[in-house]
């Protein structure tokens, strides 16, 4: 890896001290293009062939203004891990807290988590095959991020069956079961593929809230 006092100078613009209309906006945007570059190029190559100058270069930026957005490599990982992760939690769980019935939170939860996980399955795939290349803490507060979103799943799920609406069942192997429904789509869509999203979120919603659940509400399809 090349330190920051080996690289060429950042061009004007790229630098802690930039000025103009809403800088901070400016570097928002550039870390997230740095984190989507990372991931495509971690997610191809695997993150230990990849150096900082690599990812600079995808972006199109020198290498010492990497720098001014992070400090490591292992941070850039830390942050395309945050997407998937964090920014999943604040984004999603606020459904499972919204008025209506366990089914009803539950489905719209599961259209939440497939519409954000699309875009960023990249990330996604790369926060699962390169976790172990976090520092300690970092994969900590991680893990920690999944296994409360998950929780808070199961806790639905739960509440489902105490008051009749879902099928007894163990809550715990549920929510797995759910979640290897849901997050199996990195894996295998494509925007040009036979279904587009909307098809594979409505039956997705029957799949798990109906079917594996045993919803009746959502069992045939009609209020997905």
């Amino acid at each position: 890896m090349i330190a920051p006092e080996q690289v060429d100078a950042p061009p004007p613009g790229d630098g802690p001290e930039s000025t103009g209309p809403a800088p901070a906006a400016r570097r928002r945007v550039r870390r997230a293009e740095i984190v989507s570059a990372a991931a495509r190029i971690f997610a191809q190559q695997g993150y230990a062939a990849v150096g900082m100058r690599d990812i600079a270069e995808a972006v199109g930026i020198r290498g010492a203004s990497l720098y001014h957005h992070f400090a490591s490599k292992e941070e850039i990982l830390y942050a395309v891990c945050l997407t998937v992760t964090r920014e999943l939690n604040e984004q999603n769980l606020p459904f499972l807290d919204a008025p209506g019935t366990p089914g009803q939170r539950l489905a719209a939860f599961v259209r939440a988590h497939l519409e954000f996980l699309q875009p960023r399955r990249v990330e996604h795939i790369v926060g699962l095959h390169e976790l172990a290349a976090l520092s300690p803490a970092h994969r900590a507060e991680v893990d920690g991020y999944r296994r409360y979103y998950q929780r808070r799943v199961r806790d639905v799920i739960d509440a489902g069956m105490r008051s009749g609406e879902f099928a007894p069942a163990d809550p715990r192997l549920a929510a797995f079961a759910a979640f290897g429904v849901l997050n199996g789509i990195s894996s295998w869509f494509h925007e040009d593929g036979a279904l587009d999203l909307e098809e594979v979120v409505r039956g997705y919603v029957v799949l798990i809230v109906g079917r594996m659940l045993g919803s009746r509400e959502y069992f045939d399809g009609q209020n997905s």
